[in-house]
This record gives structure tokens, C-alpha cells and sequence, in this order.
């Protein structure tokens, strides 16, 4: 199969995706271009902030990529290129998009609160404070799943004492993107140029940050860069999205959309064929088809990650209802359009229908930088700033990752009105609860990314299928039809409880044949026995609501 011809058809079906169905979910669920938002409403400061439709898109994006649509798709090409393709993008657009639309469109209607808001509203307090708890949960799993992969990322030494010139370049242009950031947000919050201009000054620092990157790297270690990153976004948490989460991914927005059009014209050019079969089998490696593909491959189809964020902090700077489509839908798409570009990346360095050696950043970084070899650009070059692409995804996730875990946390100990009494004041102070977040998250580090991520993709997905309740019992309260999310929630409420009970099922084996160990699998098996039962709970009031007549 030619990678072109994939990589076409995509982009013709996810671009006809924007502008008949979201366009028509738009219209059934009615947008007010002249009311309020809670950006302006309800302005603070600090969470609270309007801001240019074009900034909140660069947030949005940034934030729910993350590692994600390239991690996926790559370890999932194991199944074929066919199944990952059409779960990209029917999950994309039938599931994913929905789902982000939703999410964002209920808050703005909510005063720009979390689906947990939305959940107490509409389903029950009970079921809300189950849902932040699980929201809490997830969110520390993330966060050490994302702190190791940055750490790892950066390490410019290794443990033998050898250097790594790319991952010290990358961590370099990385520190100096949060000093340029937090410029660019004063800029952007005081002066408030056009888009245009604020556009080529976020271009001009981005490349001024890579020059010097390249040019002066930091030769640093793992360890120092795990505290670093753990410093700084207990910082990002707690201060004001204008400061330093809206710069700075408004400028990775920049360098991410350039790495996507970099790829799709590599791949114009190249036309690279898929070595790849079109289906493999359904069971590969001792993994499924059902439900491991549906949990492997989740940002770019769909990721429960995206409604927090969606809710969580980009609902809260929509300056006008009508940029929520472009914003939520719009972002999801360009997602699963990454995705699909994974794929063919994976395809064309595959042979004779095996995967490549490497992780997947490795793998996506060196086919983009040979499919650009063939315009003349240097592969090294190319290579590195891939890389850097891939850690400025997951670097921005973990930003607004502990936010969205902090005001869960928050949530929490508030009453009805939005208040706090008595010793809960000290449990919602912002400082507390994000410090007591990444502590949690710290302690998970030790054992490793690779044992977090199964049981952080099977957390996500119950999120996306308890989003999309949500989202459709708010639908239904509010007259408006929901019908097109029950499918999707099913399905991934199916998927996950399925995953989780693998996993629960396969770490007790390990315990009682002795192969346990307390420090990976007791955690594993703590952490998927109470994402189960709170994810049930939640699932269970949110179908009730939905059945009922009330």
C-alpha cells in the first residue's frame, strides 16, 4: 500500500468530518455568539482569562497530543495498518471529536467548570465527588507516566558517562521555550497585538530557541532532569494560564504544526510505501485485538484526557461560544491526522512486515527525517528537531496535566455554592493540593514509565466512556440530543472494564505464583482495582440518569 494515498484519503475524510458533521452538531446543539462566556464572566486572572481563539487552539492542541497520536498508532501497527487506520479515523471523528466538543460546549454552558461540575449538576453530588477522585487518580498516573518520559527525553548523560548531543539540544531549547514563554505572555497579555503580529513574534523566539539549543546544549542527567521538570510544573500549576501554560503552548503549537506539515510534505514528496500487512492477526504477542487496540491507540481516535482538558482550563478562555467548535473539533482532527501520518512513518521503515527497532519517537523521527532527505534537508538536523516536537508534546500534557489533577483535588473539598469550611480550607489551598498530586506522582516514577503506561491507557479510556456520560446526561437535562455519544460510551466502557480486569486478573496470577513485586505490580494492582470500582460507580449513576424520565 502507497503511504500517499493513505495519507490523502485521511485528509479528505477527516477535513469533510469538520464541515458536515461538526458543523451539524453545531447547529442541533446551538451555539449564542452574543452571550458571555465564562472567560469574561467570571475573569480572574489567573484560570479565568479571555483570550484570542487562536492561542486557546494552540493550548488545546498542545495539551492533548502529547505522546500519544505517535506512541499509538506505531505500537499498534503491530495488529496491521488497516485496523489502526480505520479506528483513527472512525474513533476520530465519531468518537474523539464528539467527545471534545461536548466536553468544552457543556462547560462554557457551566460557567467553564469540569465535567465534575457537570456530573453534580445533572447526575448527583455523590457521583461527582467519585468522579474527581478518579479524575485525581488518573491524573497522578499521568503525571509519573509523562515526568519519565520528559526525564528521559532530556538526559543528556547516561549512566555509563556517554553524552547524547540530540536529547541535550532538545532539553536546551526546552528550558529556553519557558523563558520565551512567560515574555511571550506578558506581551500577548499587556500589549495585545493582532494575531498576525503576536504570530510572527512566537515564530521569531521559536527559532531564536532552537539556534541556541542546538548551539548550547546541557549535558545533564536523568535524575536532575526528573526534579527539574517536577519543580517546574508544580510552578505551571499554580500560576496565572497567561504566564506560562497559554505561551508556552502557543509556541509548541508552532513547532508542532510545522513537525506535522514537515511529515505530510516529506511524505507528498516520498510517496513511501507501507511494508506493512493490511491485518496481522487478532492476537499478537499474547495481546488481543479487543480490547488492546482500542486502549493502545487512544489520542489520536480518543483519549479521556482530552474532555479534563477540554473543561478543565480551555473552556475557561474561550473568548465567544463560536470558537468552541474550531478549538475542541478542529484540534481533535489535526490529532488524528497525526496519527495517521505514525502509521505511515512506522509502515515505511518496516521490512518485509516487521515493525522497526527503536522506541516510537525514534521510529517517527527517523522516518520524517527520511522522508525530507529527498528535499535535500540534513537527517541529523531533521532528527533532532522531530525529537524536540515529541517532548514539547509531552512536556506541554504534563503542564496542563497537574493543573487539571490540582482542581480536581480542589473540587473536591467545595460545597454547593463553591465554598470551603473548616479543615478542607487547608486540603483545597492550590499550593497543598498540587504539591500532594506530585508527591503521589514522584513515588510512581521509581517504577518506570513502562509500567504506568498500560494501566494510564486503560484509566484514560474509562475517562473518555464517564466523559461521554456525562456529557450526554447534560444533553439530555438541557433538551438538547445526545444520542450520537451512547454508542461511543458503550463501547469504550466495554473496552476498559475489559482492560482493567486483565490487568487485575493477570497481576493476581503474578501474586500468587510468587513473581509479584510490591514496588511495580502492587501499585498496578491498587491503582486498577480502585479505578474500576470509582469508574463503575460513576458509570452506573450516569446510566440511570439517562434511562430515567426525570
Amino acid at each position: 500500500m502507497n503511504g500517499l494515498l493513505i495519507l490523502i484519503v485521511a485528509a479528505l475524510l477527516l477535513g469533510a468530518a469538520y464541515f458536515f458533521y461538526g458543523r451539524y452538531l453545531e447547529r442541533l446543539w446551538g451555539i449564542d455568539p452574543q452571550k458571555k462566556t465564562p472567560a469574561y464572566e467570571l475573569e480572574d486572572g489567573v484560570d479565568y482569562v479571555p483570550t484570542p481563539p487562536g492561542v486557546v487552539f494552540g493550548h488545546e492542541f498542545a495539551s492533548i497530543a502529547g505522546a500519544g497520536p505517535i506512541n499509538g498508532p506505531i505500537i499498534a501497527a503491530s495488529f496491521g495498518w488497516l485496523p489502526v487506520l480505520l479506528w483513527v479515523i472512525l474513533g476520530g471523528v465519531f468518537f474523539g471529536a464528539v467527545q471534545d466538543f461536548a466536553a468544552m460546549y457543556g462547560s462554557v454552558k457551566n460557567k467553564g467548570k469540569t465535567i465534575g461540575y457537570i456530573i453534580e449538576v445533572y447526575i448527583g453530588k455523590t457521583g461527582k465527588q467519585v468522579f474527581l477522585l478518579f479524575v485525581w487518580l488518573f491524573s497522578i498516573l499521568a503525571v509519573a507516566a509523562f515526568v519519565d518520559i520528559v526525564a528521559v527525553t532530556f538526559t543528556g548523560v547516561g549512566g555509563d558517562g556517554v553524552r547524547n548531543s540530540a536529547n541535550a539540544s532538545v532539553a536546551a531549547t526546552s528550558m529556553l521555550f519557558i523563558i520565551a514563554a512567560v515574555f511571550l505572555g506578558f506581551f500577548i497579555r499587556k500589549i495585545r497585538y493582532s494575531g498576525i503580529i503576536t504570530g510572527f513574534i512566537a515564530a521569531a523566539l521559536l527559532a531564536a530557541c532552537i539556534a541556541l539549543g542546538l548551539g548550547f546544549p546541557l549535558f545533564l542527567s536523568k535524575s536532575f532532569w526528573r526534579c527539574l521538570v517536577f519543580g517546574y510544573v508544580f510552578v505551571a500549576s499554580v500560576t496565572p494560564v497567561w504566564v506560562l501554560l497559554q505561551p508556552r503552548d502557543y509556541l509548541n503549537s508552532f513547532l508542532l504544526v510545522a513537525m506535522i506539515l514537515a511529515a505530510f510534505i516529506g511524505i507528498l514528496v516520498s510517496a513511501p510505501v507501507i511494508n506493512l500487512p493490511a491485518f496481522t492477526s487478532f492476537t499478537v504477542n499474547g495481546s488481543s485485538l479487543f480490547p488492546m487496540l482500542f486502549i493502545t491507540v487512544a489520542c489520536g481516535a480518543i483519549s479521556g484526557i482530552h474532555s479534563l482538558i477540554a473543561s478543565g482550563t480551555a473552556s475557561k478562555q474561550v473568548e465567544n461560544e463560536r470558537h468552541i467548535l474550531p478549538i475542541s473539533f478542529g484540534a481533535m482532527l489535526v490529532e488524528s491526522f497525526l496519527a495517521v501520518i505514525s502509521l505511515i512513518a512506522v509502515g515505511a521503515l518496516a521490512v518485509g512486515g516487521t515493525l522497526p527497532q527503536g522506541t516510537p519517537p525514534q521510529i517517527f523521527a527517523a522516518a520524517v527525517a527520511g522522508f525530507l532527505t529527498t528535499l535535500g534537508l540534513p537527517e541529523e538536523v531533521v532528527f533532532t528537531l522531530v525529537t524536540l516536537a515529541i517532548s514539547a508534546f509531552a512536556l506541554t500534557s504534563l503542564d496542563s496535566g497537574v493543573r487539571v489533577g490540582r482542581l480536581a483535588f480542589q473540587e473536591l473539598w467545595t460545597d454547593e455554592a463553591g465554598g470551603v469550611s473548616g479543615p478542607a480550607k487547608g486540603l483545597a489551598n492550590k499550593f497543598v493540593a498540587t504539591f500532594l498530586t506530585l508527591f503521589l506522582s514522584y513515588l510512581l516514577t521509581i517504577v518506570g514509565y513502562e509500567n504506568i503506561w498500560p494501566l494510564f491507557g486503560s484509566a484514560n479510556q474509562m475517562l473518555a466512556a464517564l466523559g461521554l456520560i456525562s456529557c450526554a446526561v447534560f444533553l439530555k437535562k438541557t433538551n438538547r440530543k445526545g444520542v450520537m455519544l451512547y454508542a461511543p460510551a458503550a463501547v469504550m466502557l466495554g473496552v476498559t472494564f475489559t482492560a482493567l480486569f486483565f490487568t487485575i486478573r493477570n497481576k493476581s496470577a503474578a501474586f500468587l505464583s510468587g513473581g509479584f513485586s510490591w514496588n511495580a505490580d502492587g501499585l498496578q494492582l491498587v491503582f486498577a482495582v480502585l479505578l474500576l470500582i470509582l469508574g463503575f460507580m460513576v458509570a452506573v449513576s450516569g446510566v440511570k440518569k439517562l434511562v430515567s424520565h426525570e
